[in-house]
């Protein structure tokens, strides 16, 4: 998978309407500007909780040996098992650096980590499933996978999540906002993770995974969708900021030999999904305002 950036800028303004998700959407995005801009990068992201909005968790810092500084193991269950398969989310936004399991490099197991700009990076470790591939870009409250017990280890479900800035390990470790280190032991926290962030696969439809990236610099991304078993293209243009305004936003495929199929208008959220039988090569793309990218003739 090939993570793009944008080329040559271009403007495409229409009509049309999407329904806004609501106000929350607003205030837990307008950081993802920020995020991306490297004026401010040094500036720590907003990190919620790994879990999805109003659920529950207990946070643990001390119960493992393979602990090393400001690590969180979260469970909610009555017992560990009961957590399996419970969703995990981004606790911002960011690109995905790592989907894989790393074997018996390390206890991780299946393992994403996410790239957050100005050297923060989050670790989601032991998953069950992963839900994002390297390159992807993800929003925060994104799901990236769900809890499990993966590790060459014998371990009991869990999520073990880290927030990194810099690379001295392990003291690059840092806290996690909300958890009570002086105080220690398990600690019940609420997540407030709350943004209603569209997910470009779920989008597409069912079947469908996330096969390449273009980031639109900081205001959003394009993001290329196949089904393997349709032999499916599926794209969709993703706002990161303005989410309370109509921003001209536009996606497209054209399969070879075929007429191009494309979305365009004044969208809150989000341009398309487009779909399209690709099953030789296709050029795809799209714009929000004057960022734009268009992919050469690709994934044959």
């Amino acid at each position: 998978m090939t993570v793009h950036l944008p080329t040559t800028p271009s403007r495409q303004v229409g009509s049309g309407r999407r329904r806004l998700a609501g106000v929350a959407i607003v205030t837990s995005l307008m950081a993802t500007l920020t995020l991306f801009v490297t004026t401010t990068a040094s500036a720590a992201p907003t990190f919620k909780m790994p879990v999805p909005c109003g659920q529950t968790w207990v946070a643990n810092n001390d119960n493992s040996s393979a602990h090393v500084g400001k690590e969180l193991d979260f469970n909610r269950g009555a017992t560990a098992e009961a957590d399996r398969g419970d969703t995990v989310v981004a606790t911002a936004a960011g690109t995905v650096k790592t989907a894989k399991n790393q074997g018996t490099v390390n206890g991780y197991g299946n393992l994403v980590t996410i790239d957050h700009g100005g050297g923060y990076v989050s670790y989601y470790a032991h998953l069950e499933t992963m839900a994002v591939v390297s390159g992807q870009t993800v929003l925060q409250g994104q799901p990236i996978g769900s809890v499990g017990n993966s590790s060459y280890r014998s371990i009991t479900p869990h999520l073990h999540f880290e927030i990194r800035l810099g690379t001295n390990y392990p003291s690059n470790i840092r806290a996690f906002p909300g958890y009570n280190y002086t105080k220690g032991g398990s600690q019940s926290l609420k997540s407030t993770n709350c943004a209603t962030q569209q997910d470009p696969a779920a989008l597409c439809g069912s079947g469908y995974v996330v096969n390449d990236t273009a980031r639109l610099g900081s205001v959003g991304a394009v993001v290329l969708t196949y089904n393997k078993a349709a032999k499916n293209n599926c794209a969709v243009t993703l706002k990161f900021g303005n989410l309370g305004s109509k921003t001209a936003t536009s996606v497209y495929i054209t399969p070879h030999g075929q007429a191009k199929k494309s979305d365009s208008g004044s969208f809150f959220e989000y341009a398309g999904p487009v779909r399209t039988n690709s099953p030789t090569c296709i050029k795809w793309g799209g714009a929000i305002g004057g960022s734009s990218y268009n992919s050469p003739s690709e994934h044959c």
